[in-house]
């Protein structure tokens, strides 16, 4: 048969199923494209990232947004209640409960009327609003250069460890394994003793003994990886070590990687938190949830809400820290395709 003969119908035909697998195949979406559509189907974790934007924007505006200097003391404000404007909900108004009777504590101690504190102030008069936008910078602040020194070091270590193999292998094993039969919580405090307590302080006591959880999840995962077959076909062609563990392993592991860091993260604000509380974190007059809870806690049947107020605030943190994690865990999961 000629060719001239064959109808042009057929040549739009399958002109036309090539354009629709091209757009088919255009259409398909990347795997972080697929992990930020069920990342978004998953409400708990979508209100968890929106909630912690809301905190890291306001802690890090803390100083625009804090109306006074957060360790300036004026004692004549002593431990005035919580007063938010148009509110006259008692507790929320100035108002203070004494042998049965509601007084006005800002007419009592001469505060001017235009003058307010939303949290109230501590024992000191500072204003409780001001350092805890502070104080929650600086959880934040080591929460997150602590998780990312733990990343680094981890996936580093990790990799090492499982592209090396053999002796090498045992012997970083066993390191690990010597770190690990340390309480973390008796070598955290040793190192706090031996370095001046502050941030920098606290960040190296937590990056010793927190990276060691992602060193073993990444060795794990790559001594997986190392045997399939796609990475077998780079060895054999002559890829080296460290290119074929970046280009080839790391990203195949990278979701897993950031679901740890995300987890690490509340980890590290607690642990501050908790070092600051018993005294050898952060020093007053500097403030830290930690500072905080450790003030409050001294005026807590008194004057409760200077407890309750960071308590909140690191309940809130670590529960959305923790609902997100969760959310990006089933999204970078592929079993959890519907």
């Amino acid at each position: 048969m000629n060719i001239d003969q064959i109808p042009s119908e057929l040549f739009r035909f399958k002109a036309a199923g090539k354009e629709d697998k091209e757009e088919k195949i255009k259409a398909a979406p990347t795997f972080l494209q697929d992990a930020w559509r069920r990342l978004c189907k998953n409400k708990g974790a979508v209100s968890s990232m929106a909630l912690l934007v809301i905190i890291i924007i306001l802690a890090f505006s803390a100083p625009v947004l804090a109306p006074y200097n957060p360790n300036k003391q004026n004692v004549p404000y002593a431990n005035l209640p919580p007063k938010i404007p148009g509110i006259s909900i008692n507790g929320l108004n100035g108002m203070t409960k004494l042998q049965g009777q509601w007084l006005d504590s800002y007419a009592l101690s001469n505060v001017p009327d235009n003058q307010y504190y939303i949290f109230g102030t501590d024992e000191f008069g500072r204003d409780l609003l001001s350092r805890a936008l502070y104080g929650t910078r600086i959880s934040l602040t080591i929460a997150f250069i602590a998780a990312v020194l733990d990343l680094t070091i981890g996936v580093i270590y990790g990799l090492t460890s499982a592209i090396k193999g053999g002796k090498t292998d045992n012997i970083m094993q066993r390191i690990l394994e010597i770190l690990t039969g340390i309480p973390n919580l008796v070598l955290v405090v040793l190192m706090l003793l031996i370095f001046k307590p502050g941030i920098l302080s606290i960040i190296l006591a937590l990056t010793i003994s927190s990276w060691i959880p992602m060193a073993r999840i990444v060795r794990g995962q790559a001594l997986r990886l190392k045997n399939l077959e796609y990475v077998q076909s780079a060895i054999v062609l002559g890829s080296s070590q460290i290119r074929y563990a970046i280009s080839h392993i790391l990203p195949n592991i990278a979701g897993i990687v950031v679901v740890r860091a995300m987890f690490s993260i509340p980890s590290a604000i607690f642990f501050e938190t908790f070092l600051s509380f018993i005294g050898v974190g952060m020093k007053i007059p500097n403030a830290s949830l930690g500072t905080l809870l450790n003030s409050g806690y001294k005026m807590f049947r008194i004057h409760p809400y200077q407890m309750w107020i960071p308590s909140v605030i690191l309940c809130v943190i670590m529960l959305a820290f923790n609902l997100f994690a969760d959310g990006l865990r089933d999204a970078f999961d592929p079993k959890m395709k519907e």
